[in-house]
């Protein structure tokens, strides 16, 4: 099957897989927000087998299937959460109120 990735361009890692590359104007509008704007990213023949770096392939094509989109998130959300918590901590010592 072929799919169709996209990036957020807003959360760092955050990927949609596509079943029609068309399929953006069918994402739930609370997907639609996390994105941003979208930026294809690839697309590629997938298939039951296939090794993916993060996400299951028989998973992904389950949800492909099932609902037209699957949604990757980012591989480390904690350590993204730190980083952002220490950045702004960061801010607030050189730029107290």
């Amino acid at each position: 099957m072929k799919c169709y990735i996209y990036r957020s361009s807003i959360k760092e890692g955050l990927y949609v897989y596509l079943a029609d590359e068309n399929g953006l104007e069918c994402l739930p509008e609370p997907v639609m927000k996390q994105l941003g704007t979208p930026e294809f990213s690839m697309s590629l023949d997938l298939h039951p087998d296939r090794k993916m770096g993060q996400e299951d392939a028989r998973a992904v094509l389950d949800n492909l299937k099932s609902q037209g989109f699957h949604i990757q998130m980012p591989r480390d959300i904690e350590q993204q959460l730190k980083n952002i918590a220490l950045a702004a901590s960061t801010r607030h010592r050189e730029n107290p109120r």
